[in-house]
């Protein structure tokens, strides 16, 4: 019968503070990246940690200084649309970026029903995040509410209309929606319809208003298609709902790049041609909008850069810092393609 290997020990501050031949209290400064060290000690510990393979119990520190050192990633959207939208992607990927160079870990939760509401608000009161990032929330949101309850350090992508003191990242929907309107107007359409998705949310109800301040004394209700997503099936089974309703439609403001994408096909399929028949623009700028045929006029949605800010006000918040009034809006500038 074999003798199964011994765990080596592991190394330990005291161990560290003897190979280097000082004080345990001034390794744990050097550790935990204190000042009023001196060089010549500092030298010697970091020696001492390679030599005895000391890896510090960030678990134990974390507790102590009652930080996770983690962030929650909360993503209000079913789970097939998490996948099927570049932009929650994009979001995500700068938000991490963020968060790694301050040394933080990203927690992604997807809330997709009232069972994953009550999941995550139970994982929020553990305690397990330090502050929370939240993308697509709704009005009188659930999760929302429990954020403000355990008054934990937060950010939104995008400002629903409740959360009037809250830090927020976002662009100007309403009014990016209303310049690709015009934009499509001057090419010459007359009878401009929209695929309103998400109403829900400030974007989608910010991009039917500038939609409608568009079009002025020219809009007409009958031409806005409602869809409950930003998804490349609602796009398409709402321009077939539309072409039943308005056949000699010539113009279309999707809400999205993925619903443009559904829209187009559905013309595709009816026998138009785009834009020869229809002229056709989106929002976002997204992998969908390039790999569109034709290409898709879109708004530039920087949906990184997003990320990335709503990550930064979230470390801000935990270093104590102000936040400013009013959140912060990024630039939204129009990609003109074939489309329209």
């Amino acid at each position: 019968m074999s003798t199964p290997p011994l765990r080596r020990k592991r190394a330990t501050v005291h161990d560290v503070a003897v190979e280097a031949g000082v004080s345990r209290g001034t390794v744990s400064r050097v550790v935990n990246g204190e000042r009023y060290v001196s060089e010549e000690a500092r030298v010697a510990i970091e020696a001492a940690i390679v030599k005895v393979g000391y890896v510090p119990n960030n678990a134990a520190r974390n507790l102590v200084m009652q930080r996770t050192q983690a962030i929650g990633f909360i993503v209000h959207e079913p789970h097939s649309l998490f996948l099927e939208d570049p932009n929650i992607g994009e979001i995500l990927l700068g938000a991490n970026t963020a968060l790694s160079d301050a040394d933080y870990q990203m927690a992604c939760l997807i809330v997709d029903s009232e069972r994953d509401t009550d999941r995550v608000a139970r994982y929020l009161s553990g305690g397990f995040v330090d502050g929370v990032i939240i993308v697509s929330a709704r009005q009188n949101d659930p999760i929302t509410k429990v954020v403000e309850r355990l008054e934990i350090p937060a950010a939104f992508v995008g400002h629903p209309p409740d959360l009037a003191r809250a830090p927020f990242v976002g662009i100007d929907n309403r009014g990016s929606a209303r310049s690709i309107t015009e934009r499509l107007l001057g090419t010459g359409r007359r009878r401009v319809g929209m695929i309103a998705a998400a109403l829900d949310r400030d974007s989608g109800a910010d991009r039917l208003a500038g939609f409608t301040d568009a079009l002025g004394a020219r809009f007409d209700p009958a031409l806005v298609e409602r869809v409950p997503l930003y998804s490349y099936a609602a796009g398409r089974a709402g321009m077939h709902a539309l072409l039943e309703r308005a056949p000699d439609i010539d113009g279309i403001f999707a809400a999205s790049d993925a619903v443009a994408a559904g829209v187009l096909d559905a013309l595709r399929e009816a026998g138009r041609s785009v834009p020869t028949d229809v002229g056709v623009v989106g929002f976002d700028d997204s992998a969908w909008a390039v790999r569109a045929q034709p290409a898709l006029s879109t708004v530039h949605q920087p949906a990184e850069g997003l990320g990335r800010a709503v990550a930064e006000s979230v470390l801000s918040q935990l270093r104590g810092e102000d936040q400013p009034a009013g959140g912060i809006l990024l630039e939204t500038p129009i990609v003109w393609r074939d489309s329209a």
